[in-house]
């Protein structure tokens, strides 16, 4: 396997910068560190028809900085991938074939580019001014375009336009205002649109969310088996074009991309179909018939995707019958030697101006948001699932038993730790003046990306934890209840729970529709991270394959040949728990209490209100089938705030009191 050093950048937000040689000095190259990255295995397969996808963008938009590895795999940034797509585009134009460029969905909610603007801002309101840069044509709403209002408002208003009926939003309308100040319920971007390639390939396009549940007040999903009956589908398909393009943020497989699918087949049974998905985070690809090819490329630009097809023999109208389609499918990781690689281009000659001047936007907007705020030095690598769970260097460890104790005690009586954190750059308040030692719950999903050792920065804060959840409490729960509640939000404590009931029978049933209400709500956390355990398992023997490959994506998929762009030996990956705690309350210093604690002392539950109603039932039920004297049921009304700090703050306080 080739490697050579690598011409990205890991370099934090701040780093100064020296000139380019050769370009417009207004603009500033990142310095160019000694770091090994594999070489792409072998050039890209052209077709008449290509496609760059991306998908899940979540706000990555700055590149994956640290230098642990993966990310140095995935460290281009917006920028390198304009220089990019710009230069394949002239490779295009030389063979005289159509390149497209197609995103799937979701580009808020991961980042502090994205979530970390001041307060009265919208989220990636700032970070979309630059993906509008990019010559997309076609781009599909995704569900985290949806869970707040104003975020989608701001996607009808200032995002959708700018892609000039190019932005779909197929089954998905928002409520608004016309002109005259009337109420209207339409499309956020447009139901499908048509448009002509440049060498005169007629295609028709739309963009489909899968059954998305938790979408705000004013926004509608309309089911995909509802949306496939309508009478503007109906007329939209019923011409022939060359090609459809089905653009949507849905997994390409276990979902209902088949339904739009089969929907076009009735009318078209043979014309090309081009689908590009996403929303699991994994590289997938299947092939639905032969003249279809269905593609997802990952997550937050860790990987672009590449389609290509051959039409021409396929599309010979004179032709009785179409011929089967020939596609080719490649996932690339997203670093500048990919990059250099497929575009025939070297260091001197990669950059262009329009490249240079987004990362440069986007370093400016990164200094504006403060993103380079330092709270700690974190002395190793934190990960969700690389290693098992509990462990020294599992996050969930270290936010259970370490951050969550020492942050709400902090915010609860600032003076219980001789620490620098009475200098927080947070400012804490506490609420709760209750005097009960406290046992803390919070869902293990919302922590969404590792923490890597070096600087740890605002940015890192909130992309480990970008949801700003708000903590609350209960007063006075029994010790002994406190544990059945963490058991029972478990999959395996609530199968137990069940079991214990003589429902063993349907406890595959029960965990199932568990799932797939997560799943409709956005959750795709366990989908992710059983597909890592499938990939790490096939590709098992790459381990003893160490030379010249780096710990990266090792992928197998439904398509034939290999899909993988570069080999990598493939990530570890563990199974984690639904939910974690804090540790038995009297192990926590500052805590106000030392002494032995029994199923019946009395505790506060502590927890983040996202998982309120299903915890506040949960704690009912337990408390019932433990038989305690306390009977009390407990409601809304019982719950109280723990403290003003957010669930978005406690990593930034644990750093600045035990990272420095």
């Amino acid at each position: 396997m080739w490697s050579f050093l690598s011409t990205l950048s890991l370099l934090a937000l701040t780093t100064t910068t020296s000139a380019c040689g050769g370009h417009d000095h207004s603009h500033h190259r990142r310095a160019f560190p000694s770091t090994q990255l594999t070489r792409p295995t072998r050039p890209l397969e052209w077709g008449d028809v290509n496609f760059l996808q991306t998908t899940d963008t979540h706000g990555w938009l700055l590149g994956h900085q640290k230098t642990s590895f993966p990310e140095p795999n995935y460290s281009g940034d917006l920028g390198d991938f304009a220089s990019f797509v710009s230069h394949m585009k002239r490779i295009a134009l030389e063979k005289d074939v159509d390149l497209l460029l197609i995103d799937s969905g979701d580009l808020h909610d991961g980042t502090g580019l994205s979530d970390g603007f001041p307060s009265g801002g919208i989220d990636g309101h700032d970070s979309n001014q630059f993906l509008k840069r990019l010559p997309y044509d076609v781009m599909a709403i995704g569900n985290h375009e949806l869970y707040v209002y104003e975020n989608t408002l701001d996607m009808y208003n200032n995002f959708a336009p700018a892609l000039k009926g190019r932005y779909l939003s197929s089954n998905v309308n928002i409520t608004t205002f016309d002109p005259h100040n009337n109420t209207i319920n339409v499309p956020v971007g447009e139901r499908f649109t048509k448009f002509t390639t440049r060498k005169g390939r007629k295609v028709t396009a739309l963009g489909v969310l899968f059954d998305f549940t938790g979408n705000d007040v004013n926004t509608t999903v309309q089911k995909v088996e509802d949306m496939v009956k309508e009478e503007w589908f109906l007329s939209a398909i019923e011409e022939e074009p060359d090609f459809f393009l089905l653009a949507g943020h849905m997994p390409v497989q276990k979902d209902n991309w088949p339904l739009v699918f089969n929907a076009v087949r009735a009318v078209h049974p043979e014309t090309p179909i081009m689908i590009f998905g996403g929303h699991l985070h994994t590289r997938d690809c299947v092939q639905l018939d032969q003249n279809s090819m269905s593609l997802a490329s990952g997550r937050y630009m860790e990987t672009v995707g590449w389609m290509s097809a051959n039409l021409s023999s396929s599309c010979d109208k004179k032709s009785p019958s179409h011929s089967p389609v020939t596609f080719s499918r490649r996932y690339l990781d997203t670093n500048r030697v990919t990059y250099q690689f497929h575009s025939g281009t070297s260091n001197h000659t990669f950059d262009t101006p329009e490249g240079l001047g987004i990362t440069k936007g986007l370093k400016n907007l990164a200094k504006r948001f403060n993103l380079a705020q330092v709270f700690g030095t974190a002395p190793e690598d934190y990960t969700i699932s690389q290693v098992s769970y509990p462990n020294e260097n599992s996050l969930l460890s270290l936010m259970g038993a370490r951050v969550l104790p020492y942050s709400l005690t902090l915010a609860r009586d600032p003076s219980a730790f001789n620490s620098s954190s009475s200098n927080s750059s947070v400012t804490i308040q506490g609420v709760n003046q209750s005097v009960n030692p406290f046992f803390m719950l919070t869902n293990s999903g919302s922590l969404r990306f590792d923490i890597y050792s070096g600087e740890f920065t605002k940015n890192d804060q909130l992309t480990a934890s970008p949801f700003a959840d708000a903590f609350n409490f209960v007063e006075g729960v029994e010790w002994g209840v406190a544990l059945g509640v963490r058991d029972a939000l478990d999959e395996a404590g609530e199968a137990r729970r069940i079991k214990r009931r003589g429902l063993v029978s349907g406890i595959d049933e029960v965990l199932e529709r568990r799932e797939e209400e997560l799943y409709k709500r956005g959750d795709v956390r366990k989908h992710y991270l059983e597909w890592l355990s499938s990939m790490s398992t096939l590709h098992q023997n790459r381990r003893e394959m160490t030379e010249n490959l780096t710990l990266g994506y090792a992928t197998s998929d439904a398509c034939p040949g290999i899909g993988d762009d570069t080999i990598h030996i493939p990530l570890e990956s563990f199974s984690i728990p639904d939910f974690i705690s804090s540790d038995d309350p009297t192990a926590i210093a500052g805590t106000p209490t030392s002494k032995e604690i029994t199923n019946s002392t009395l505790v506060d539950l502590v927890f983040v209100d996202f998982i309120q109603d299903q915890l506040l039932g949960i704690l009912n039920d337990v408390q019932n089938e433990v038989g305690t004297d306390k009977q009390k049921q407990w409601a809304d009304g019982d719950v109280k705030t723990y403290s003003t700090l957010l669930s978005t703050e406690v990593l930034g306080v644990y750093a600045e009191g035990n990272w420095n």
